[in-house]
């Protein structure tokens, strides 16, 4: 697949699209992914935008998707990432590798790639050419713009009766996280996340889950899925996913498995992206139960 258009400039955009959706990367730093775009939908760039805004711990947040290493340290994981890209053209995407982080000796790197109309593959790498192994885990985190509704879905409920004694998952708040606040909103099968209740930083973290989230928007929802890897050992009291919002926006971050990274090695992490149109907002048991739900579930099926 070829850009469907190109931006030259200081942003270096290029624009890929199926006949479903359409993503935009830039070449002149990241990697990134600029924007994400439901062609049959009306909510136009799911993404947040933050082009413009000022240095974050000396990094440019930019918005969009992103890959990082995790455990978050100030230092480490705030390195900047302003350099034009290696960019790589696919049969159904591109590959985009930044230089070596001068700092840590890791090399980031993202490839996308669109199997299916409504489905982007997108692989996350981490390589290490430093001298000494690093400890660290792929992290891929999705920053989308205000307004809506996100979904983290639990496990199915067990029968404490029928035997069902253990636990299955944990729940891992941050410092500042305050689960009495109506951002954050029960339910027997998900957590939803109202994203315009969120009047300072929240951040909640969890062991197991189905592998996917969402984000309702605009009539349109993104759908993100990496499936937990049964056995492994994970960042942040082991969350395999993570989701941050501050009223502004909302992240939707799924992580790797950590471990020491050896020189010369790669590690990955693959995520899978869809987008949804026309179901309603996701607030609800039956809208959840009844709708999102099997639609996310057919759609997973088709993934290889």
């Amino acid at each position: 697949m070829k850009p469907s258009k190109t931006e030259t400039g200081d942003g270096g955009l290029l624009t890929f699209a199926t006949p479903a959706l359409e993503f935009t990367v830039s070449t002149a730093y990241g990697p990134r992914v600029t924007a994400l775009r439901s062609l049959r939908g009306k909510a136009g760039n799911l993404f947040l935008d933050l082009s413009g805004a000022p240095r974050y711990h000396g990094y440019y947040l930019r918005g969009g998707h992103r890959l990082w290493h995790s455990p978050e340290d100030i230092v480490r994981t705030y390195q900047p990432d302003d350099l034009p890209l290696d960019v790589k053209f696919l049969s159904e995407g591109v590959s985009l590798t930044q230089p070596v982080e001068e700092k840590t000796g890791l090399q980031k790197a993202i490839r996308l790639e669109t199997p299916a109309d409504r489905t982007v593959k997108v692989t996350h790498r981490l390589t290490n050419l430093g001298l000494w192994a690093v400890e660290a885990a792929p992290w891929a985190l999705t920053m989308l713009r205000k307004g809506g509704y996100g979904v983290l879905p639990l496990l199915p409920k067990g029968d404490h009766a029928k035997g069902d004694l253990l636990p299955t998952y944990s729940l891992v708040p941050w410092s500042f996280t305050d689960l009495s606040l109506p951002v954050w909103q029960m339910h027997r099968n998900f957590i939803g996340i109202e994203v315009a209740k969120a009047k300072f930083a929240q951040k909640l973290g969890i062991t197991n889950y189905p592998g996917w989230s969402a984000y309702w928007v605009d009539g349109t929802t993104f759908v993100k899925y990496a499936p937990v890897l049964r056995g492994a050992t994970y960042p942040d009291f082991g969350s395999a996913f993570e989701t941050f919002t501050n009223g502004a926006m909302i992240e939707l971050e799924t992580l790797g498995p950590i471990g020491p990274i050896a020189p010369g090695k790669t590690v990955t992490h693959v995520e899978y992206w869809t987008v949804l149109d026309g179901l309603p907002k996701p607030s609800t048991d039956k809208v959840f139960d009844g709708q999102l739900a099997p639609a996310v579930n057919a759609w997973i099926k088709t993934l290889k």
